[in-house]
């Protein structure tokens, strides 16, 4: 066992102490949060515009701080952007974080230097985590690799503007910069596809230890591994190899196929970074769901889905809350966002202490009909088929058919697998959404809908997706499922 194993084991013990002594005692923490939020908000302007002072209480700041999205917040940010101080925090952020959205172009994300702060501290606090509670910290003395943006950044009136990933490398701690893969100029490259390919060559005879990054793209990469190597999975490449941590998209889906490349089982890092804030990560191996973060400089609200589009939903605090509901997540945070809905759908599995799985996106959903399926229920449906038939699908998009050309209408799962789907797929896909969405179950019944239909797409159609709307690796995720058939039509046309 080297040092930097030993070492990681000391930290574990610290780090956990830490995080238990928020954990434990979480309505204390978003007391807390609140009152330091409130006290910065006051000497900025977008405090003063929305009446806040000292003595504002949380059921005031409900009243005073309305929701917003980022088109709501956006003239602040440009104000911002234009040079301005003391706008949404104090003083001006330390980046902007940028990323895509559909319906408001690039987004602009501020980030402030207590926010950074915040991603790594919640980055380290699940690797130590997981080294508490596993004992092993083996991986410490090998490689890791960190699939991510690039970190190139550019400036914005003297802010520097990127990906999230991409800032996040500016801040590997210095005793893991050797341990760190790819290098520097390969990390820079900003065509994925040449990326991957150049940090195959350079990682494909390295102690690699522990992978990061979204599913997707890291099965890409094991693809490409398994392909250059003429090896027959991962671990005969990479025998030392013991830890995977992902993020950013629901993971079941993709675990057989990961399995497969790997040549077995391999103990995962779940966690749920933003670039409006690291809302959770994985604290254990037994327990289902992601501790919520309460160390990260934010004040959570949560929303029911089912008024989500009410003029005036509930805004229920973490005192508030339930297990088995889904929740539209609000956030207050020390980087400048305020009353934000970041658009995430997440389920508490507990409470005690607070847990949560992410269910989906406020946009990402069906109802066409009034059958409102989110993603968690096409991902489970999907999950159960797969496991029960024991085949594999690499990708997968649901979308509406209002208007078929015959017949009645029905819901379109798109699906790409290298292999032969047997003939009952579709019908059991049909019966597991029945079950999981009793209005859909209606639907079928009451004959407005028919059984959803099966259709094959050709081996890499996702990926020319993917790349024709320029969202090819990285941390860009694909939409399981859409109200329209933007997603669709384009898959048929790549």
């Amino acid at each position: 066992m080297g040092f930097k194993s030993i070492a990681a084991k000391w930290l574990a013990r610290r780090e956990m102490a830490s995080v238990r002594s928020w954990a434990h005692d979480p309505h204390a923490a978003q007391e807390r949060t609140f009152k330091y939020l409130r006290d910065v908000l006051i000497e900025t302007d977008f405090g003063r515009d929305h009446g806040i002072n000292q003595h504002t209480s949380i059921e005031q700041w409900r009243q005073k701080v309305p929701l917003r999205d980022y088109e709501g917040l956006k003239e602040y940010v440009e104000r911002i952007k234009e040079g301005e101080i003391d706008v949404l925090w104090k003083g001006k952020p330390a980046y902007f974080c940028k990323t895509s959205g559909t319906t408001s172009g690039t987004k602009y994300i501020p980030m402030s230097e207590e926010g950074i702060k915040a991603q790594i501290k919640a980055a380290r606090s699940a690797l130590l985590a997981y080294i508490h509670e596993t004992g092993n910290s083996r991986f410490t003395d090998g490689k890791m690799i960190f699939l991510q943006g690039s970190p190139v950044m550019q400036k914005l009136q003297g802010i520097d503007v990127g990906r999230l990933s991409g800032i996040v490398a500016h801040h590997v701690p210095s005793y893991l910069q050797r341990n760190r893969m790819p290098s520097w100029e390969t990390n820079c490259i900003e065509d994925w596809e040449q990326k991957v390919d150049a940090i195959v060559e350079e990682t494909m005879k390295e102690d690699l230890r522990l992978i990061s990054g979204i599913p997707p793209w890291v099965q890409m990469y094991f693809e490409r591994l398994i392909e250059k190597s003429g090896k027959t999975n991962i671990k005969e490449i990479f025998p030392n190899f013991s830890v995977f941590a992902h993020g950013g998209v629901n993971y079941a889906p993709y675990k057989a196929t990961m399995e497969r490349l790997i040549g077995g089982d391999v103990n995962t890092i779940e966690t749920y970074p933003a670039s409006e804030g690291f809302i959770a990560f994985q604290d254990s191996q037994k327990d289902e769901g992601l501790l919520l973060n309460l160390d990260a400089g934010i004040f959570y609200e949560f929303i029911p889905l089912t008024e989500v589009h009410d003029e005036h939903p509930h805004r229920l605090t973490l005192a508030e809350v339930v297990t088995g509901i889904n929740y539209a997540i609000v956030l207050n945070t020390s980087s400048g966002l305020w009353g934000y809905l970041i658009g995430d759908t997440i389920k508490f599995t507990s409470t005690k202490p607070y847990r949560i799985q992410v269910t989906g996106r406020i946009k990402h959903f069906i109802s066409a009909f009034g059958e409102h399926v989110i993603a968690e229920e096409v991902e489970k449906a999907m999950t159960r088929v797969t496991r029960s038939l024991q085949v594999e699908v690499a990708e997968f998009h649901v979308a509406p058919q209002v208007s078929p050309s015959e017949g009645l209408p029905f819901h379109e799962w798109f699906v790409e697998s290298e292999t032969e789907l047997p003939e009952s797929f579709a019908s059991m896909l049909d019966e597991e959404m029945q079950q999981l969405n009793s209005y859909y179950k209606d639907l079928i019944q009451g004959k407005v809908l028919r059984p959803l239909k099966l259709t094959r797409v050709d081996a890499g159609a996702f990926k020319a997706y993917m790349a024709s709307v320029g969202r090819l690796g990285g941390q860009n995720k694909l939409p399981r499922l859409a109200n329209d058939r933007s997603v669709a039509e384009r898959l048929l046309s790549v």
